[in-house]
Parts: structure tokens; sequence; C-alpha cells
């Protein structure tokens, strides 16, 4: 008989309870410690073709089948399953990221490498819900959470993706800080509420962002549409910008690596060009002037607004 036809197509894709699967006769204890499946936690398997060892929502549905009912995924994992990618990236020797969990203080759950477990209290009717089968913080408390860490960047960043994922809104999220208004670093939160934007299209731009208000600029307009009049009473379109300054045609671009492919480049010459001939002041940004040079960066900007508006 095939190998595959052995395998249930309820077992084939996803990780599984080995105690559970046994005892649904879908699959017998000795064929669990065969070549066809991986063992991912105690009692937990996979088919050997679906493991994938930096597959984060394939760990989140492992540990996901382990939890205790007090028990959540949320951090970083649950934004992951929320479809925000905020995770680092995995390089070469680096360890997997672990799956993210929140546990009751009293709780004691079995250690693994693949868990990282927070003591956390969460109100089971509010903070939770499901997804996929799995116990996932809210949108609303993942951003809570996120909004609150040790980094303004990264909390910036994880609101404006969350927004922009609309897995929440700014009115939901203000109306959970409310009730919750004693939790450590609210009011970093509260803050950075105000300075969130859905449009804010990646992790870099909202960066720059927050350097921007962080030295007192005037808040820029994130996927910002130039256009100008044509000769035949219509508006063309000439470029979406990372952010400008509308009333000083001053547009802001951050620059990834991307731009240096050379269908990029010849695009942005073209742009660059049409946004001068439309009177428009383009300045480019690296990542190395967003993260080491941002004092010189600040004072580009601040220099150009003053020219303008003179």
């Amino acid at each position: 008989m095939a190998r595959n036809a052995k395998i249930p197509r309820e077992l084939s894709f996803e990780p599984f309870s080995g105690s559970r699967a046994v005892a649904a006769g879908l699959i017998t204890r000795r064929m669990l410690h065969g070549p066809s499946w991986r063992r991912l936690l105690h009692d937990v398997y996979v088919h050997a073709d679906s493991y994938d060892a930096d597959d984060h929502r394939m760990w989140c549905l492992a540990v996901a089948a382990r939890l205790p009912a007090s028990a959540a995924i949320y951090g970083l994992s649950a934004a992951y399953l929320w479809g925000v990618d905020l995770l680092p990236h995995r390089r070469p020797g680096r360890a997997v990221v672990p799956v993210q969990v929140a546990v009751r203080p009293a709780a004691r759950p079995e250690p693994h490498l693949m868990i990282k477990y927070t003591n956390l209290v969460l109100d089971p009717e509010h903070d939770v819900t499901s997804l996929s089968g799995m116990p996932v913080t809210t949108g609303v408390r993942t951003a809570f959470d996120l909004g609150r860490a040790p980094s303004r960047a990264d909390a910036l960043i994880a609101l404006d993706a969350m927004l922009r994922r609309r897995t929440l809104t700014k009115t939901q999220l203000t109306a959970y800080i409310d009730h919750h208004p004693r939790r450590r670093n609210v009011t970093q939160l509260r803050e950075l509420v105000m300075l969130s934007d859905p449009l804010s299209a990646s992790p870099m731009e909202s960066r720059l962002r927050l350097l921007l208000h962080d030295a007192g600029l005037p808040k820029p307009t994130p996927q910002y549409e130039v256009r100008t009049p044509d000769p035949t009473g219509g508006v063309k379109f000439i470029a979406r910008v990372d952010l400008a300054y509308p009333q000083w045609k001053i547009a802001i671009e951050y620059e990834g690596d991307h731009h240096r492919e050379r269908a990029a480049f010849r695009r942005d010459v073209h742009r660059f060009n049409a946004l001068r001939s439309a009177g428009w002041l383009a300045l480019r940004f690296t990542a190395d002037d967003v993260l080491r040079q941002h004092g010189q960066l600040v004072q580009t900007v601040r220099q150009a607004i003053a020219e303008r508006a003179s």
C-alpha cells in the first residue's frame, strides 16, 4: 500500500494531539513513531511533509494544542496570527522565534524552547478570542500590549501595522485604554495612539515619523498623492510619496534596498524628475539615516521647511 494512503487527511497538514488522534482511531501509537511524523511538543505531532522549522503558525498551532484553559497566544505571536508579521527575521544560526504565551501567574506550564511564557491575567470575555481554533488575544488587546513595549519605535510600528491591517480602530483602542488607565507604559501608549496612522506603509516609515515628531517638527502626511492640473482642465497624477508636507511641497522618501534594483532605479529617476518639474522638493533617506544619522536627517528636514516657508 502506498505510504500516502495511510495518512488520514485530517492529520496531513496541521499539528495535532497524538493521544486524541489515537483515541479517534485515525492513527496508531506505533505509526506515530514512524518516519511520516515529526514530534513538535509532548503529544503534539505534524506530518513530515508539512514540517517547517520557520513556520511560526505551525508552532502556534502546536502550542495551542497544549495550552491550559486560561492561557492564550499573545504579543508578537498574536499579531502574526492577525496578519501582522513583526517577528524578527531569522538569520543562519539564529534560533527560531518562540511562541509568546500569556499564562496566569499561578500557572505552572510545561517549559519548552519554542514557548515563551509571560505571567498575565487576561479577561476571557474581552481579551481573548479564537482564531483557527487557537486562543489568541483580541486585536485590541494585542495592540494594547505591543503599544506599551519599552521601545517607542517598536510600539509605534506595531500600532501602525495593526491599524493598517484593520484588526482594530483607534476608537476601540482608546476606549480600552480608558478602562485600563493604570497599566504599565499606558501614558506612552496614549501618545503613540495619537501619532499612529494606518497609512504608514512600512516599519521604517513609522520610525521616520517618530523621529520627526520627537524633534518637534510638523506632522507629515503619509502616502500622499501628488497631483497637478493638466492642460485639459483635469488633474494629473505625479507620484505617491511616503511622507509629505503639501503646504511646502516637500516629499520625504525612505529608500529601501529594493530601490537599488535597475528597474526600481529607473522608476525612481522618472518619479523624482516629475516631482521636481511640479515644484516639489524630494528628500531621500536610507536605513542608515533613520537608524544612525537621525540628527542629520532631522536637520535636513528642518532646513528644507525653513527654506520653503520663507
